[in-house]
């Protein structure tokens, strides 16, 4: 019995490899590069200003529950025009990539057509070429329809440029058995139909995936409201809180406490649909 317990306790005891001890020590690292700076937002906007002076970054805030800053920052910052503004864009954005992606989506994976292959390398040449490169053209296009200065600038530009979300719907699409379709073709169903009653109901996974990973894009997104909507009463959550830079230029504690504000929804958002996320790629990638 002592001979068979003895290698087993010291194999038991043999240290972790060298590769475990690197894979837990660089998820420590990112996990604080990642959380150390959100740390010291938050305790930044319960200090107050003399606090914020006098301490460091990290030292803690001799009242907790002073949330002085956050009405600051609510009232002065015009964060419920921004919240409504970014709401009503987040609406239709979402809801016209949700339809148009899968809507495009079908029409590739199902239909024949000459220069199919060619529209798929447009699509991927698309997803390499740097935005930025073509915002000239983008804003004269966008301003001889009159819409800049308008909320519908930025819902025309979010639906019309999100081909992760048309590549996303094609791999659930791809799973999907011909034969519904043709059956239902059988039963007098046409094209319109078959996509409304069969294959939109059968990508609730893809769409939950998209409407998530295209809302937290949407909603922290900051160049195409800025360029397109200048007024303030226009203003998304990311401009205003970039506007704070003027009359808080001074003021980190509001900052700070606008800032909370700002990332308070999508890490709610996040971690109560996280799984959708995960779930979503993980079986458009395996089907």
């Amino acid at each position: 019995m002592t001979t068979l317990t003895t290698p087993d306790r010291a194999v038991s005891r043999r240290p972790p490899p060298i590769g475990a001890v690197l894979t837990y020590l660089s998820l420590v690292v990112a996990s604080l590069v990642v959380l150390v700076p959100l740390v010291v937002v938050f305790l930044t906007s319960l200090k107050s200003s003399r606090e914020v002076s006098d301490g460091g970054a990290l030292s803690l805030p001799h009242d907790w529950l002073n949330f002085s800053n956050y009405a600051t920052a609510f009232n002065d910052g015009k964060m419920l025009t921004a919240f409504g503004n970014t709401a009503f864009i987040l609406l239709f954005s979402i809801t016209g990539t949700v339809l148009i992606g899968s809507m495009t989506a079908y029409a590739i994976d199902r239909f024949e057509f000459r220069l199919k292959k060619t529209v798929m390398a447009l699509f991927l040449i698309a997803t390499l070429v740097p935005g930025v490169t073509t915002q000239v053209a983008t804003f004269h296009v966008v301003n001889s329809f009159g819409l800049v200065d308008t909320r519908w600038a930025p819902i025309l530009l979010y639906m019309g440029t999100d081909i992760v979300s048309i590549y996303i719907f094609l791999q659930f699409i791809r799973s999907i058995p011909v034969s519904l379709d043709e059956a239902a073709r059988l039963d007098g169903a046409n094209t319109f139909t078959i996509y409304r009653r069969i294959i939109l109901p059968l990508l609730k996974p893809a769409i939950a995936t998209v409407v998530i990973v295209k809302g937290i894009t949407t909603y922290n997104d900051f160049y195409i409201p800025f360029l397109y909507m200048p007024s303030q009463d226009k203003g998304t959550i990311s401009t205003a809180l970039f506007r704070f830079k003027g009359p808080f230029g001074a003021h980190w504690e509001d900052i700070c406490a606008g800032a909370v504000l700002v990332i308070l929804p999508t890490l709610l958002i996040f971690l109560f649909l996280q799984r959708y996320i995960y779930n979503g790629f993980a079986q458009g990638a395996t089907k």
